[in-house]
């Protein structure tokens, strides 16, 4: 029979595991959060569902949750002291051998994330559990997943993802994909988008449809570039740091975009020119994001 001093140690030596996980994780450069289930599939966007039904399946590769994230440690210790009671409940359970329901799961590649049973899976993996019973539900994604993964490593995936998945499609040997670099996913499907809008309004004006690749050039000389040009002649790029030319041909697109909603008239020029009035007072603070970011372990 479970006691009440057996339950406090449990939790306070699972609470402890939590915030040292934490402080470790920065001499191991390794990732101390959990991940959340929406932000991961926001980025890679499944492309099937299928309940897969009963399953045995190992603690370890149990990397995110999709509602309490914030709750636990990457390894499922309790971060919130919040979290005792229902902690120790689900605890008492385990050592009076009380059977408990299975949890719910997404499996995503090799690992999976929590629907239902965040709590035991923490107190499994506390106690050293290997294997733990669950509902499965398996999306099918071309990115590849594995235990440890972060969100940024995530993020890089779909970017190079969709870069090869364009390049495989289009062949595109007549731009100089060198310098058309993108980090942002959902840059190169956008990029496309791009092309395809002023290759409609370029054929209006044609006797003969112009082919993707034609189209592609002209959006590259008469719109790309113009762009960047003005991109450089206000010097953004040094007040932007991480980002590349064709991150910057893309937000600045977005800006131009909106200012045209006013007036018309507006250039590239003047985007260029009032983002960087607009932005020249918080180059430093962008500079700091940056480093932060760039020694990140998310």
């Amino acid at each position: 029979m479970a006691n009440k001093i057996e339950l406090d140690e449990d939790f306070t030596k699972a609470h402890h595991r939590a915030i040292f996980q934490q402080l470790f994780s920065t001499f191991r450069w390794s990732n101390p959060e959990l991940l959340s289930f929406y932000e991961v599939t926001k980025l890679i966007k499944p492309e099937a569902e299928a309940y897969k039904g009963m399953q045995t399946i190992p603690v370890k590769q149990i990397i995110g949750s999709e509602s309490r994230y914030h709750d636990f440690s990457s390894a499922f210790y309790p971060k919130n002291p919040s979290l005792q009671n229902r902690w120790q409940n689900v605890d008492a359970a385990r050592i009076d051998n009380v059977d408990l329901p299975p949890i719910s799961v997404y499996k995503l590649g090799q690992v999976y994330f929590v629907r239902d049973g965040n709590h035991r899976v923490s107190v499994a993996r506390s106690q050293g559990v290997e294997f733990i019973d669950a509902e499965v539900v398996e999306l099918t994604s071309k990115i590849p997943l594995e235990e440890g993964i972060t969100l940024n490593e995530i993020k890089f995936r779909v970017v190079e993802y969709e870069r090869k998945r364009f390049m495989d499609q289009f062949k595109p040997d007549y731009l100089p994909m060198d310098k058309i670099v993108f980090t942002a996913p959902g840059s190169y499907p956008e990029m496309v988008n791009h092309i395809l809008v002023h290759k409609y309004y370029a054929n209006q004006n044609q006797t003969e449809q112009m082919s993707f690749k034609e189209g592609a050039i002209s959006w590259y000389n008469n719109v790309y570039l113009k762009i960047i040009n003005a991109i450089e002649a206000e010097h953004l790029m040094a007040s932007f740091p991480g980002q590349t030319q064709a991150d910057m041909y893309m937000w600045l697109v977005k800006r131009w975009d909106i200012m045209k909603r006013e007036n018309s008239l507006a250039t590239e020029i003047d985007a260029a020119k009032a983002a960087k009035d607009e932005f020249k007072d918080t180059s430093l603070q962008r500079w700091m994001n940056y480093i932060s970011q760039k020694f990140s372990r998310k």
